[in-house]
């Protein structure tokens, strides 16, 4: 058994974090955490007013600390369900100790300092520990998620807009002289549980934002190695993300030649369907670990349909996907 923790247990990805190690067969979750001034602090994670889908399932207290030496000595992996800020600040501690670290925020996403001074807003102090992150995209990066102390799990906008493009991209089908579009639309728990007038669910209707400005856009461009133009939407809705991608494919690529491109890479990932007729909505994925994936060609104009659960695929059970992958469990293990 190998011993974990959650640092940022109580907010909606954590709580997810929580359900899938708890009924995980190699794992043993030794501790909940949330910051030390949290008012969460105290409450077990399945209380009426946190979580209580939780209750008789995953009854844990969350432990209000800044000082993690109790725990540090005896421990295998830690996941951070931290802002990128904190998980800057104290994800080198615990791979200073030895742990295996998943983060499930943007601070170790993209190996450049530079990156966070212009999308961040801070100084990134760890340029060791960027040279070493591994980009946990799991269909992708497997092995090297198998060798890696540090997995820095990528965003839920990015994964469900690099799914569908990497494969046409591997497989030279894309006109690269026009960039994709990207237009996608997450629900109100993309922000978490930290409430404010941006988010608060009947103040939202429909809008687009960081409109060439969003952090997003060069953690997806860079891991494609393709530019895009990248609009993320807030939707009315609690969970999931919707990406619809428009693109141009070279003279002579055929809807075929997408398909085949797609089961090629995708084929014997369980966690990524691919729509053959038709495709998918959110309702295919809500509460689940996919990524479903669809397209329409017509000429050389390409729209691929991509849906998650920004929660789940998007967050919490890519984390555990890559844990699985780095400890050779099967890729599934908790999760289906």
């Amino acid at each position: 058994m190998l011993k974990a923790i959650i640092v940022g247990a109580s907010g909606y990805a954590g709580a997810k974090l929580a359900y899938y190690l708890h009924k995980h067969p190699h794992i043993q979750l030794i501790a909940l955490t949330v910051s030390e001034n949290s008012q969460d602090g105290g409450k077990l994670i399945s209380d009426y007013d946190l979580h209580s889908q939780l209750k008789g399932v995953v009854d844990l207290p969350l432990i209000a600390t800044a000082d993690y030496s109790t725990y540090i000595n005896d421990l295998d992996i830690v996941f951070l369900a931290t802002e990128h800020a904190v998980s800057h600040n104290i994800a080198p501690y615990f791979l200073e100790h030895g742990c295996t670290v998943f983060d499930l925020s943007g601070a170790f996403r993209v190996n450049s300092a530079s990156f966070y001074t212009d999308y961040y807003g801070f100084t990134h102090q760890h340029q060791k520990w960027l040279d070493k992150a591994v980009y946990g995209l799991a269909e992708w990066n497997s092995e090297q998620i198998k060798q890696a102390q540090l997995i820095a799990v990528p965003g839920c906008y990015p994964t469900a807009s690099q799914l569908p493009l990497k494969p046409l991209i591997e497989e030279g089908l894309l006109d690269n002289s026009q960039w994709p579009v990207i237009n996608a639309v997450s629900g109100v728990s993309g922000a978490g549980r930290k409430p404010s007038h941006n988010n608060i669910f009947c103040e939202v209707s429909l809008h687009a934002y960081g409109l060439f400005t969003h952090r997003h856009q060069p953690e997806i461009a860079t891991h494609l190695g393709q530019e895009v133009i990248f609009t993320p939407h807030l939707g009315s809705f609690k969970q999931g993300i919707h990406v619809t991608i428009t693109c141009r494919v070279k003279e002579g690529v055929t809807s075929q030649d997408i398909l085949k491109a797609l089961n090629k890479y995708y084929q014997n990932k369980p966690l990524i369907r691919v729509y053959q007729k038709d495709w998918p909505g959110l309702k295919s994925v809500i509460g689940l670990p996919y990524c479903d994936i669809g397209f329409v060609l017509k000429n050389r104009h390409l729209i691929l349909i991509s849906v998650e659960d920004n929660l789940l695929k998007g967050a919490a059970a890519q984390a555990v996907q890559c844990m699985n992958i780095r400890y050779n469990f099967d890729e599934t293990t908790s999760l289906l």
